[in-house]
C-alpha cells in the first residue's frame, strides 16, 4: 500500500493500479488499508482521466472512512476535491478542500492541513485569484516546513512560483520554480519535475531564452510520455509551438500546434485546446492567412471556457491581425477591449503589491497598442495609453477618482499638466520594438521615436557603473553619458527654454538614471544640470491633481534619525548627528519635533501624526526589496523586535508634507515595475500624500551629504522651492573644485514629485 501511494504521488498511476488489483483479505475489510486501497485507486484513475471510475473508488473510500476509519476522512476529502478540480468543478473542489482543512485542524492532522491549504491555493490559482493563492500557499509552506514534509513544501513552492509568474514577478517565479524542480529531482517525484520544467520553460520563453525553454519543454514532454500523462504531453507540444513561433519558425510552430490539438481533442481537454487554437491564430496571422486567423481568435474570445489571460491574448492577437490587414478601426476596437480586460482583472486583486506586478506582466499589451497608435500618428492617444499603464495604482492611493484614468479620457490634456507643473515634461516609454519620448510644453506635445529598450538599457547600466567608479565621467568624456544625452534629451532639447525646468517621467531602466549627469555637448562638454532644473514624477495624473490636494500643515519639521545601530548589518552613521544638528538649526524649537538615538523608532514616526508637518527628514540606513517593494524600509532604533519603518506602514499614514527627504542608502527602491514607475520608499511617501520626496539612487557619502543637506535647507529657509534648492545644493558641490565635484557625491539624490 505504501508503494502504491508513492507511485501515485510520482505520477506512475498504471504501476500503482497494477499493485492494487488483487482483492484484500477479508480480515482487512474494515481497516485503514481498505480505505487507502480504493482511495489510491481513485487517485490513479484521476491521473489517467478516468473520472467515472475514479468517482466510484473515491465514493467507496468515503463510505468506508465514515463508518470504519473517521481519522482518514480528511485524506479522502482531499481526494474528492482533487477529482472535482480535475473535472473543472472548482466550486465543489473548494468546498471539499475546506472540509478537509476543517477536519484536519479538528483532529490535529498537520500533514493533511498542509495539503488542504496548498490545494485551496491551487483552486484560487485556477480561478485567477493569484494574490489569494499566494496567501494559501504561504500558509501551507509554514505548516509543511515545521513538519519537515519536504514533498509538500516542494510542490507548494512550484505552485507558488507559477502564481508569482502570473502576477508579473518573473524573477521570483523562476527562483521558486527552479528550487521546486531541484527538490522534485532529489525526492524522485517525476510528475512534479515535469510540471516545474514546463513552468520554467514558460518563464524562460518570456525572457527570450528560447533555447533553454525548448530544452526544458522537451525534457518535460519525455517525462509526460513516460508517465502516460497525455494532457501534459499535449501542453508540452503547445509550448514547443510557442518557442518555434517566437523564434520565427512558423512552419515548425504550425506542425507542433497541430500535434497538440490532435492530442488535446483526443483527451477532451477544451481548456488547453483553446490555448492551442489561439496560438494557431497567431501563427496564421504571421503567415498572412488572415481569414483563418480571425476565425480562430474569435472562437477563443467568445468561448465561455476561456480564462482572462487567454481572452486578453486573443484580443491582442486579433488587433494585430487587423493592423496587418490595414483595418485600423477594427484594430483599435480590439486593443481597447484588451485594455478593458486588463483593468477588470487588475481591479479584482486584493493586495496592492500584486497590482503593481500585474501591470508588469501585461505591459506588452500596452506596448503593442502604443506602437499601433504611434504608427497611426495619434500622439495624444498613445500618451494616454502610456499614462494608463502607470497611473492607476498611485491614483488609488492618493484618492484620485479612478474614472479620470479610464482610456480614453476626453479631458486628458498633457499640455495642461505641463502648465500646472510649470515645467517641460519628458515622458518616456521603453518598448520592445521602439521607445518613445513625449516632450510636452503648455503649448504642444510632440512625440519622438527612440531606439528599443535593448539598445538603451546597456547604456544606462554602463553609465551608472561609471558614475559609481573612481574616475570623473566629465574628464573622461564618458561615451555612454554622451550617447544617452543624444538619444534621450537632444531630440527635444529645443523645446526647453533657457534655464528652464524639466520633469522626467521615466520608464524601465531610466528610473536608475540621473538625467542631470548626462553629458551635454555644447558650448563645451558639461553636465546637463548646469542647463536645467530636473525633477521626476511617476504620473501625469498626479501632477495635475497636486494643487487640489494641498493642505497647510501646522508644524514645520519632523526629524528622525541617528538611530542606535540595530545590528552589524546597519552600523552607526558617523556623520548622522552632525547632519541632524545642521537641519535643526534652520527651525525654531517650537517648529520642530526631533527623534534621535534610542527615540528614533518606527513607532515614534507612526505616532507623531506625520500629516501635521511640512518637512519630514530621515537620517538613517534604508533597504529596498527587489521582490517585495512594500517591504522596503527605513532602518531605525530597535524597540522590542521592531526597528524597520516599512513602506507598507508608511502608506497607511496620510501626509501633507511639501517635502520628505530620505537621507539613507538605497532610499528610492531597486525594483522598477514596467508601467508603474519606481516603487520603494519614495513611492510609499508619495503614495501617502507627500508633494515631493528626495531619495537616493545609490549609497550616499557620509561626509558630503551633511554639506548638501545644509545647503538645501538654507535655500528652503529663504523661500526657494525644494526642487530649485536641491539643484543649488548640487551645483555648490559641483563647483566646489574638490573631490565632491564628481557626480558620485551630488547626483544620488533626486526629487520625485507628487504634485
Amino acid at each position: 500500500m505504501l508503494e502504491a501511494e508513492v507511485l501515485v504521488s510520482r505520477g506512475l498511476s498504471t504501476d500503482s493500479l497494477a499493485l492494487l488489483q488483487d482483492p484484500l483479505p477479508t480480515s482487512l475489510a474494515h481497516s485503514d488499508i481498505a480505505v487507502r486501497k480504493v482511495l489510491y485507486e481513485g487517485l490513479a484513475d484521476c491521473s489517467l482521466r478516468r473520472f467515472d471510475v475514479a468517482n466510484q473508488h473515491i465514493a467507496q473510500a468515503q463510505r468506508l472512512a465514515e463508518t470504519d476509519q473517521p481519522g482518514l476522512l480528511g485524506e479522502v476529502l482531499l481526494g474528492r476535491g482533487t477529482l472535482a478540480f480535475l473535472q473543472g468543478d472548482l466550486s465543489a473542489a473548494r468546498a471539499h478542500f475546506h472540509q478537509a482543512l476543517e477536519h484536519a485542524r479538528q483532529n490535529h492532522q498537520s500533514y493533511i492541513e498542509a495539503k488542504a491549504l496548498g490545494s485551496l491555493g491551487l483552486v484560487s490559482q485556477q480561478q485567477e485569484h493569484y494574490d489569494e493563492s499566494i496567501d494559501w500557499y504561504a500558509q501551507s509552506i509554514g505548516v509543511s516546513q515545521l513538519l519537515g514534509a519536504r514533498a509538500i513544501t516542494a510542490k507548494t513552492l512550484g505552485n507558488l512560483g507559477w502564481s508569482y509568474y502570473r502576477m508579473g514577478d518573473a524573477d521570483r517565479a523562476l527562483a521558486l520554480s527552479t528550487e521546486a524542480k531541484n527538490q522534485a529531482i532529489r525526492l524522485g517525484v517525476d510528475k512534479d519535475e515535469m510540471l516545474w520544467l514546463r513552468n520554467i520553460g514558460t518563464i524562460e520563453g518570456g525572457q527570450r531564452s528560447y533555447h533553454a525553454a525548448e530544452n526544458d519543454y522537451l525534457t518535460a514532454f519525455n517525462l509526460a510520455i513516460k508517465l502516460e500523462n497525455k494532457a501534459v504531453a499535449g501542453e508540452c507540444l503547445h509550448d514547443l509551438a510557442i518557442v518555434e513561433f517566437e523564434s520565427g519558425n512558423y512552419d515548425g510552430a504550425a506542425r507542433h500546434v497541430r500535434q497538440a490539438l490532435e492530442m488535446e481533442r483526443a483527451n477532451h481537454d477544451r481548456s488547453m485546446e483553446l490555448y492551442s487554437i489561439m496560438t494557431q491564430g497567431y501563427i496564421e496571422g504571421e503567415k498572412k492567412e488572415f481569414r483563418p486567423a480571425e476565425a480562430d481568435l474569435r472562437e477563443v474570445i467568445t468561448d465561455r471556457n476561456s480564462d482572462t489571460y487567454l481572452r486578453l491574448q486573443a484580443q491582442v492577437g486579433l488587433a494585430k491581425v487587423y493592423v496587418d490587414e490595414k483595418r485600423p478601426v477594427n484594430a483599435d476596437e480590439y486593443f481597447r477591449k484588451a485594455m478593458t480586460t486588463i483593468e477588470e482583472s487588475r481591479a479584482s486583486l486584493r493586495h496592492e503589491e500584486f497590482r503593481l506586478s500585474f501591470v508588469s506582466g501585461v505591459v506588452g499589451v500596452y506596448d503593442d497598442y502604443l506602437g499601433f497608435l504611434a504608427a497611426e500618428g495619434k500622439t495624444h492617444e498613445a500618451l494616454q495609453v502610456s499614462e494608463a499603464s502607470r497611473a492607476r495604482t498611485l491614483a488609488e492611493g492618493l484618492g484620485i477618482s479612478s474614472a479620470s484614468l479610464r482610456f480614453p479620457d476626453k479631458d486628458f490634456d498633457s499640455r495642461r499638466y505641463s502648465k500646472k507643473a510649470n515645467a517641460v515634461l519628458f515622458d518616456y516609454w521603453l518598448g520592445a520594438d521602439h521607445s518613445y519620448l513625449w516632450a510636452i510644453t503648455p503649448d504642444r506635445a510632440q512625440l519622438f521615436t527612440l531606439p528599443p529598450a535593448v539598445e538603451i538599457d546597456p547604456l544606462v547600466q554602463s553609465y551608472r557603473q561609471a558614475l559609481l567608479g573612481s574616475r570623473d565621467v566629465l574628464e573622461t568624456q564618458n561615451a555612454a553619458g554622451r550617447k544617452l544625452y543624444d538619444l534621450l534629451v537632444a531630440p527635444a532639447a529645443k523645446m526647453i527654454p533657457k534655464g528652464g525646468r524639466v520633469t522626467i517621467l521615466p520608464d524601465g531602466s531610466l528610473y536608475g538614471l540621473n538625467f542631470e549627469t548626462l553629458l551635454a555637448p555644447s558650448p563645451q562638454l558639461h553636465y546637463w544640470i548646469e542647463d536645467v532644473g530636473v525633477s521626476y514624477a511617476n504620473s501625469l495624473t498626479l501632477l495635475a491633481a497636486g494643487a487640489s490636494r494641498r493642505v497647510a500643515p501646522a508644524k514645520k519639521l519632523l526629524l528622525v534619525g541617528d538611530p542606535v545601530s540595530p545590528d552589524a548589518e546597519f552600523p552607526k552613521l558617523p556623520q548622522a548627528a552632525a547632519e541632524m544638528t545642521g537641519i535643526e538649526n534652520y527651525f525654531s524649537a517650537a517648529e520642530r519635533t526631533v527623534f534621535s538615538g534610542a527615540e528614533a523608532t518606527p513607532d515614534s514616526y507612526l505616532n507623531s501624526q506625520p500629516a501635521g508637518f511640512s518637512y519630514i527628514h530621515f537620517v538613517a540606513h534604508g533597504t529596498a526589496s527587489r521582490t517585495s517593494p512594500l517591504d522596503s524600509a527605513v532602518i531605525l532604533s530597535r524597540q522590542g523586535d521592531e526597528y524597520k519603518l516599512y513602506a507598507r506602514d508608511i502608506i497607511q499614514h496620510p501626509l501633507h508634507a511639501d517635502l520628505v527627504t530620505i537621507s539613507a542608502c538605497h532610499g528610492e527602491g531597486v525594483r522598477t515595475y514596467s508601467g508603474e514607475g519606481l516603487v520603494g520608499l519614495s513611492w510609499a511617501f508619495l503614495r501617502a500624500g507627500a508633494h515631493g520626496v528626495i531619495a537616493a539612487l545609490w549609497e550616499v557619502n557620509d561626509n558630503s551629504t551633511p554639506q548638501l543637506m545644509d545647503h538645501l535647507y538654507s535655500e528652503i529657509g529663504k523661500g526657494v522651492p525644494p526642487d530649485a534648492a536641491l539643484r543649488d545644493a548640487k551645483l555648490a558641490l559641483l563647483h566646489s573644485g574638490g573631490i565632491y565635484r564628481r557626480p558620485f557625491y551630488w547626483a544620488p539624490f533626486e526629487l520625485y514629485r507628487g504634485s
